[in-house]
């Protein structure tokens, strides 16, 4: 797990149309580094629209539908990891405030940015047969990367993680 890079929030591009848009954007246009937001703080069914939200970001940039296994792998890991940075927000965090995706061509972020004091990390030792506590090590086992953003002086924090494009 990394917490040094100093990346801010939605920083893979700006974000087309302004904060909480989601415009529709090509597939060509995911190289030049599309950004879309979501806002998650008064919805209902947060997870399931979170997975939908970045489903059709996924089809729009061109993963989906995925012409290979590899792809296939790709595109689910994606939509596994959007549901356990919007679960742990909700479960350790007072609720999930945005959900950013992101995509450059080569690096997809995933960023939820909530109002919890909590520092989250895999639990350690991980136990595979015991239920819960398996959010934050899948989040480390599938990510590149991934980390905490705070902003001085404001609540909460920025939980991003970051998985490589399919080849």
């Amino acid at each position: 797990m990394s917490t040094t890079r100093q990346q801010p929030p939605g920083d893979a591009g700006p974000e087309p149309g302004g904060a909480g848009a989601a415009p529709a954007v090509p597939a060509s246009g995911a190289s030049g580094g599309a950004v879309r937001s979501l806002p998650l703080r008064s919805a209902s069914g947060i997870v399931p629209l979170a997975r939908d939200f970045t489903r059709q970001a996924l089809y729009d940039w061109g993963w989906l539908p995925a012409a290979t296994a590899d792809r296939r792998a790709a595109a689910e890991d994606v939509l596994l990891v959007v549901s356990e940075l919007v679960t742990n927000a909700c479960l350790h965090a007072e609720g999930p405030e945005v959900l950013r995706v992101g995509c450059d061509g080569k690096v997809l972020r995933l960023e939820v940015t909530d109002r919890g004091a909590g520092q989250p990390a895999p639990r350690t030792p991980h136990r595979a047969g015991r239920p819960g506590g398996h959010g934050m090590f899948i989040v480390q086992r599938l990510c590149m990367d991934w980390g905490v953003l705070r902003t001085p002086g404001a609540p909460g924090k920025t939980v991003w993680a970051e998985l490589a494009a399919p080849a």
